[in-house]
C-alpha cells in the first residue's frame, strides 16, 4: 500500500512539474509573452528623451513602428549611453536604439541592423567665434559625448588622449560645458547641434558645418553577436522604410524629406 500511495504521489509531482515548465509557443517557436529589452540613452534629443517619464523622439517612434510590423513585444529601458553597450555585450539587454553608428569598430563586437538614419557631425559654437572648420579647433578646449564618433573625430584629428577634448557623459552636458564658457566648442552630431541651436535663440549659437573633416555616418540598430532577433527586426525595418511608415516618422521629428537612396548603402 505504501509502495501504490508513493507511486501516485511521484505519478502527480511529475505531472505538475510537467504543467510548470510548460510554455506557449508564438508562430517563431518562442514565447507568446516574451519581451525584448532594448536599451537606449534617453538624453539625446530629437532622438530618445525624457517627457513627462516617457521615453519619446524620433527613435523611440521608428522602433514602435518596426516592433509592431515584425510582431515582437519590447520595452524600451533607458540604460544610459555606455551601460548600454555592456549590457549589449553581456545580452542583458536584446536591442539597442540610440543613434548609435555603425562602425568597424563596434561591428567586431556587436552586430547591427541595415541602416536607417545617416547623420554627420558638425560644431557648436557661440555667436562670433572664429571657429569655421575642425582646423579651427586646435589648441582649442572642445566638449563631445563619451564613447561617441565626435570623440573618435577629434582623436583621429588631434591625436588619442588630447587633453584638450573633454569628455562629457550626455550631449546635454556637454552643450552645457559650452554655454558655461568651460569650453570653446562643442562636437555631435547634426541633429542635435541644429535642433538645439534652432529651439534656443536666446543663447546665440552658431552651428558649423565641415563636410571635409566630417564624413556621413549611418545609425543602426545594436544587438549581441550572433542574435537571432537580427534577421527578423532588419527585414521589418526594411518594410517599414519601404511602405511609407519611416518617411512619416522622419517628417513628424525633422520637417523634411528622408533621403531614402542615402539608406541603401
Amino acid at each position: 500500500m505504501k509502495k501504490a500511495i508513493l507511486f501516485l504521489l511521484l505519478v502527480s509531482m511529475l505531472a505538475l512539474a510537467a504543467c510548470g515548465s510548460q510554455s506557449t509557443s508564438g508562430p517563431e517557436g518562442g514565447s507568446k509573452n516574451e519581451k525584448l529589452v532594448v536599451g537606449t540613452d534617453a538624453a539625446y534629443a530629437p532622438f530618445e528623451y525624457l517627457k513627462d517619464g516617457k521615453i519619446v523622439g524620433f527613435d523611440a517612434d521608428l522602433l514602435k513602428a518596426v516592433m509592431k510590423e515584425a510582431k515582437l513585444k519590447y520595452e524600451l529601458k533607458n540604460t544610459g549611453w555606455e551601460p548600454l553597450f555592456a549590457s549589449l555585450k553581456s545580452e542583458q539587454v536584446q536591442a539597442g536604439i540610440s543613434a548609435i553608428t555603425i562602425n568597424d569598430k563596434r561591428k567586431q563586437t556587436y552586430d547591427f541592423s541595415s541602416p536607417y538614419f545617416e547623420s554627420i557631425n558638425k560644431i557648436l559654437v557661440k555667436e562670433g567665434s572664429p571657429v569655421k572648420s575642425v582646423d579651427d579647433l586646435k589648441g582649442k578646449k572642445v566638449s563631445v559625448q563619451n564613447g561617441t564618433t565626435g570623440q573618435d573625430a577629434l582623436e583621429k584629428k588631434f591625436g588619442k588622449g588630447e587633453a584638450n577634448v573633454k569628455k562629457y557623459e550626455t550631449n546635454v552636458l556637454a552643450i552645457q560645458a559650452l554655454l558655461n564658457g568651460e569650453v570653446d566648442a562643442v562636437v555631435a552630431d547634426n541633429t542635435v547641434v541644429d535642433e538645439y541651436a534652432k529651439n534656443n535663440p536666446d543663447k546665440k549659437l552658431t552651428v558649423v558645418n565641415d563636410k571635409t573633416n566630417f564624413e556621413s555616418e549611418y545609425y543602426g540598430i545594436a544587438f549581441p553577436k550572433g542574435s537571432e532577433n537580427k534577421k527578423k527586426i532588419d527585414k521589418a525595418l526594411q518594410t517599414v522604410i519601404d511602405n511609407g511608415t519611416y518617411s512619416k516618422v522622419y517628417k513628424k521629428w525633422f520637417k523634411v524629406e528622408p533621403n531614402l537612396d542615402a539608406l541603401k548603402k
